[in-house]
């Protein structure tokens, strides 16, 4: 089967797409026939080895979490899947950007029919990181909370769960994205210089929340806005976190197949938008990838093998 894979820490250049060979599963996995596949900032960060004390690479190493597909062999004591089944899940083995990915039969749930397989193959990391900050801040519908990012993979989904609270949201994003959050019940805020003002000015002077997906100076703008460091929760800047002793939940504290089907049901029932930007073959992996390091990217990109 072809799968990306590469053999040292660099640039968008070190990405291979290879002949390796096909996985077996083993007892309590399926074989899965991939249809689509996310990718992610994370993943950027990993290749370059910024991430080695964090997640350090064994090499050659394959990338990938999110996946999307069609059961194709089952191993012994699986319950719950057989082969044809199409499914929607994640692996922790960085091997999902590949034609067939084994899965352990707890991390896969069924994929609903109306959700299309870009989506599905794209939701895992986003969709239980959003899941995870807004838990983490926990907005009710006397609260007003502010999302850094929030057109971005990430950033999209948590203003709209926390939308779903009850909560007043204030998306920080570029000018290009403030219709889009307009129309989910958002308030628009631009980012950059002068944010602190305008993000007061929308909130009539109190915040009680901050989810940071950015990084760059959003936990200490956060602080300065007087939210209490319990309820600010960054994806990015784990550095600031520690000093000012915000929480740092992300894809790990939420990562489950009983959120993931959450997610997969709200999303297939037009209640959660996932925002695909654009879609590329396996063959193409370097190009995906140069587009999502440009950055400002309007939601997801993702593989299609």
């Amino acid at each position: 089967m072809k799968a990306v894979r590469f053999h040292e820490y660099g640039e968008i250049d070190v990405l291979r797409v290879e002949e390796v060979e096909r996985p077996t599963p083993g007892p309590g996995q399926v074989l899965v026939e991939v249809r689509a596949a996310g990718i992610q900032p994370g993943e950027v960060m990993i290749r370059k080895g910024a991430r080695h004390e964090r997640w350090p690479a064994a090499f050659p190493t394959g990338q990938g979490s999110d996946l999307a597909g069609v059961v194709v062999e089952v191993g012994a004591q699986v319950r719950g899947f057989a082969v044809g089944d199409e499914v929607l899940g994640f692996t922790h083995d960085r091997a999902s950007h590949a034609e067939f990915v084994v899965v352990d039969d707890v991390n896969v749930v069924s994929r609903p029919e109306e959700l299309p397989w870009d989506v599905a193959g794209s939701l895992y990391v986003a969709g239980t990181t959003a899941y995870a900050t807004v838990f983490a801040v926990d907005p009710g519908p006397a609260d007003t909370v502010v999302v850094s990012g929030a057109a971005g993979g990430v950033g999209s989904l948590a203003v709209q769960l926390a939308r779903r609270r009850g909560a007043t949201v204030i998306g920080v994003a570029s000018e290009r994205n403030h219709a889009w959050l307009k129309d989910r019940g958002v308030v628009p805020v631009e980012y950059g210089e002068g944010a602190a003002e305008r993000i007061r000015q929308a909130a009539g002077g109190n915040v009680d929340a901050f989810i940071d997906t950015f990084g760059d100076g959003y936990v200490e703008l956060a602080v300065e806005l007087g939210v209490r460091p319990e309820r600010i929760n960054t994806i990015r800047d784990w550095q600031a976190a520690a000093r000012v002793g915000a929480r740092t939940y992300g894809e790990g504290s939420a990562a489950c197949a009983v959120v993931l089907g959450e997610l997969a049901r709200l999303a297939a029932c037009g209640e959660l938008e996932v925002r695909i930007a654009r879609t590329y073959p396996l063959e193409r992996v370097r190009d995906a990838f140069r587009e999502l390091e440009r950055g400002h990217t309007h939601g997801k990109i993702v593989l299609l093998p």
